[in-house]
């Protein structure tokens, strides 16, 4: 038996598990580092739940319905705990408010429900068309608050945000001590990217336009970045004689799908660094939103590992144990199968 038909044998006893049912539209799991046995569920809606050992509180962690706007790609996309969250409890929202536009927005709890009175927006950006509004939020290893912006939506990026400086949009941003960087920049809609919890590593699941999905990684310590959209999809060029913008280095994908088959939307996913699946360790694990099909990848191979219909997103909670998100209202955990 050759090494990869001894990885992908090892790899077909891994399956994601029922673990929660009955939300309405979920798009993101999440927990504090402080809080063993809890996870966070993001409603498209407007509403966050707490679950505790599998079993979801009888009121919402957070209800922000009357601020928003819901459907399509827009509503509440995500949360994000504060790396000191067990002392000052300030947790953060990621939403398109009424009008659509993309507001990231702190509060704090008082360890069981946010505090409605301490909501303090940090990021407001003017969205332009209903779709590609990013929405992820991730802590990065430096301490920076990240947030994953589309280019603005419509198709091909027609006004050239992603590859323009001067824009919020198609872009990685980082907010520290009150002030905004950017840190990356040529995206069409880095719907979810995740910071690998040993490596400290940057992985990016970038939603592609008409024919290429990617996976992109840079470096912990990584400078400014240039992930190439609208100049390339994927690792094809899609504005013939558009020359990128040299003020950050051009990174290509290290992996790209096309579309059919395997799906048509990625969905990006996490290094795996929990102890319930000693075979997927570091790990990178992303899936489909089209097709469902969730892969696992490591050193340029890849490998189908699981299913799960309607794909909307991955997290980990404190120990680092995988989650993955249907939006159909389902909750499943990485296990060995």
């Amino acid at each position: 038996m050759s090494i990869f038909s001894a990885v992908a044998a090892l790899l077909s006893a891994v399956a994601f598990q029922p673990f929660a049912s009955g939300f309405d539209a979920p798009l993101d799991v999440a927990a504090p580092r402080s809080e063993p046995g809890v996870v966070y569920v993001v409603e498209q809606g407007g509403e966050i739940w707490r679950l505790r050992n599998g079993a979801r509180d009888t009121t919402p962690f957070l209800d922000v319905r009357s601020s928003i706007s819901a459907g399509g790609e827009r509503g509440l996309l995500s949360v994000a705990f504060d790396p000191n969250y067990a002392k000052n409890r300030f947790f953060y929202v990621d939403y398109t408010d009424t009008n659509g536009d993309t507001r990231v927005v702190r509060y704090r709890s008082d360890g069981d429900h946010a505090l409605p009175g301490t909501a303090t927006q940090l990021l407001f950006v003017k969205q332009p068309y209903s779709n590609h509004n990013g929405g992820q939020l991730q802590f990065g290893p430096d301490g920076y608050l990240y947030v994953g912006m589309g280019d603005g939506g419509s198709g091909g990026d027609p006004q050239n945000r992603s590859q323009n400086l001067k824009s919020r949009l198609g872009k990685l941003l980082r907010y520290k001590s009150g002030r905004w960087q950017i840190a990356a920049y040529g995206l069409r809609n880095p719907w979810r990217f995740s910071f690998d919890r040993a490596t400290g590593a940057l992985w990016i699941g970038d939603v592609g336009q008409n024919e290429w999905e990617e996976v992109d990684t840079v470096k912990r310590g990584f400078g400014l970045t240039n992930f190439g959209w609208r100049v390339w999809e994927g690792r094809s060029r899609y504005t013939p004689g558009q020359t990128p913008n040299r003020a950050g280095k051009l990174v290509f994908p290290v992996w790209v799908y096309r579309h059919g088959d395997d799906g048509c939307s990625i969905t990006g996913g996490y290094v795996y660094r929990g102890t319930a699946v000693p075979a997927m360790r570091g790990r990178y694990v992303f899936g489909d939103y089209c097709s469902g099909k969730v892969w696992s990848y490591f050193g340029g191979n890849v490998t189908q590992i699981a299913s799960v219909p309607e794909l909307t997103s991955f997290g980990e909670d404190s120990a680092g144990e995988l989650y993955a998100v249907s939006q159909g209202g389902s909750i499943f955990k990485l296990a060995a199968a």
